[in-house]
């Protein structure tokens, strides 16, 4: 018996390389994520492909019964294939048709087959292209400072389409390995708390912080003490567009590695003399040094 083919996958989170193995490979029991997750030059070359092969396969039946299509041009296989093609859209130019009951039976099945198949395409394309898909823009790096007398982890997100997304809602966790008391090792999540998790208009900016006390997970953590533990931290925001109605979500992580301590994000808002507020998203990503 052939050994079932086995699916190997390698993802990337928070910097690092994830490798998973030994799920079998069943690309025909889900055709629809599939479709979803490629990308549009292989969506569009699966589409060609299958219509290649489909007329192909078509002008194979056809040529079972020779002289079954009346006026093929041109002779032979290609002149077929070709009338496959005409079929299959539709098409009809009205020169070449079926002759025999056996080449109308096959034709009736190529155009019923037709018309399934330009649907279902028809209907990946639509959610393909109506699929929700969130602008939000995360900093690059987060920052932990002193704010109102407190250390303060601090992260940092915009809209980028610059609309309105109602309800905003934010969530920050903090994944890391540890020891369990048995000696094993897991990993461990832990959310952590923000001064404000929730947005009624987020528009432009949106400053989180979480409060690093006695009660906080980070408590007593150091840089060096959040990489040997492999910690990262994991924030999603979600919300609802205002000009479409529908649910907007978005996550970023931050490895240890993309932690500022004692410094604080360059301001990306000015209020001038006029009294008109400007967002300099130029510095959006900048962090500097507290003096």
């Amino acid at each position: 018996m052939l050994a079932k083919r086995r699916l190997t996958r390698r993802f990337t989170l928070a910097g690092r390389d994830v490798l998973t193995s030994g799920l079998p490979h069943r690309p025909w029991h889900d055709l629809y994520h599939f479709f979803m997750t490629i990308s549009w030059p292989q969506l569009f070359a699966s589409y060609a492909g299958f219509f290649v092969l489909f007329n192909l396969a078509f002008a194979a039946v056809y040529s079972v019964q020779p002289g079954a299509i009346a006026h093929l041009n041109p002779r032979g296989y290609w002149g077929l294939f070709f009338f496959s093609v005409e079929t299959l859209a539709t098409v009809g130019y009205g020169d070449m048709h079926p002759l025999t009951l056996f080449a109308h039976l096959v034709a009736s099945v190529e155009i019923f087959t037709g018309m399934m198949s330009l649907a279902l395409i028809t209907g990946m394309m639509f959610a393909r292209f109506s699929r929700p898909t969130a602008r939000i823009l995360f900093a690059r790096h987060a920052v932990i400072r002193p704010f109102d007398g407190r250390t303060t982890l601090m992260l940092r997100t915009a809209n980028e389409r610059q609309n309105v997304i109602m309800e905003a809602s934010a969530q920050l966790r903090l994944i890391r390995d540890e020891r369990t008391a048995e000696g094993y090792f897991i990993r461990r999540i832990y959310d952590l708390a923000l001064r404000r998790s929730e947005q009624p208009v987020f528009v432009f900016g949106w400053n989180l912080l979480h409060v690093i006390d006695d009660s906080s997970p980070l408590a007593g953590a150091t840089a060096e003490s959040l990489a040997a533990s492999h910690a990262f931290l994991l924030l999603t925001v979600s919300g609802t567009d205002e000009t479409t109605g529908q649910t907007l979500m978005a996550r970023y992580d931050y490895p240890a590695s993309a932690l500022r301590w004692n410094h604080t994000f360059v301001d990306v808002m000015t209020t001038g003399d006029d009294g008109i507020d400007r967002f300099d998203y130029a510095n959006f990503h900048q962090v500097e040094p507290l003096s």
